[in-house]
């Protein structure tokens, strides 16, 4: 029997209880979420530090300029968290319905698409229609899940995490500034230490998804620079 997937659809899922079945990742944030936010959090502040003029800046500049970069992620790490927070909150409400769903379906097949729709692609093609049907049963025995979906404490944690990943990339690219007076030394330092990071976050994606690490990691640093220079050039 052939089942239609989505590939576009995450898993909400799990045989263990309601709750558990609408919840993310065990972790707080999976480490590609974090990388993420980092790189995120590194791209914005560094449209900050490039866009100076080391010839002209004087003291005030470069205190202007680090009040506006942490300022600016600040306010993103707060923008961000709350948008994580949100992705939990329909992630979890399309949990409860797919769960009323699979209860609720008169056809069986009609379960075992929704069931199918709820997991990875890959791991969806190889399961039979008996382990379908295992699950559906599962599913039919758990407790009646909540009538709304709700935040949980591992949310709000994790919408923690993402405003300090965001906030906290803000200071290996500006304290530079702060250590050193020379305003065009500082920005070498800051530029190279920005490279650096890029270069890292670049090779902790290529590790998670499989491909050449080094080579990820010179295309995100590349990639991250030409995003920074567009950025500047756009009046970001």
């Amino acid at each position: 029997m052939g089942i239609a997937v989505d590939p576009t659809h995450e898993s909400t899922l799990l045989p263990d209880e309601p709750d558990a079945a609408l919840t993310r990742s065990k972790r707080v944030l999976s480490p590609v979420e974090r990388i993420s936010e980092i790189l995120f959090g590194l791209i914005m502040v560094l449209t900050f530090t490039c866009s100076i003029s080391v010839t002209e800046a004087g003291l005030q500049e470069v205190s202007t300029m680090l009040v506006a970069a942490v300022t600016c992620n600040l306010a993103w790490g707060i923008i961000d968290s709350l948008m994580y927070l949100l992705s939990c909150f329909v992630e979890r409400g399309s949990g409860i319905s797919a769960l009323r769903e699979v209860r609720h379906a008169t056809d069986p097949n009609i379960a075992y698409h929704v069931i199918a729709s709820s997991m990875p692609p890959l791991v969806a093609s190889a399961i039979s229609p008996v382990e379908f049907e295992s699950m559906r049963q599962r599913l039919n025995q758990l407790a009646e899940p909540p009538a709304h979906p709700t935040l949980t404490k591992k949310d709000w944690l994790g919408g923690f995490a993402v405003f300090l990943a965001v906030f906290l990339s803000t200071f290996p690219v500006v304290i530079p500034f702060l250590l050193e007076p020379d305003a065009r030394r500082a920005l070498r330092i800051s530029n190279g230490v920005a490279i650096v990071t890029l270069f890292l976050t670049g090779y902790a994606f290529g590790h998670y998804a499989g491909y050449r690490p080094w080579r990820m990691g010179l295309w995100i640093s590349v990639v991250g620079s030409a995003l920074v220079a567009l950025t500047i050039v756009l009046g970001g």
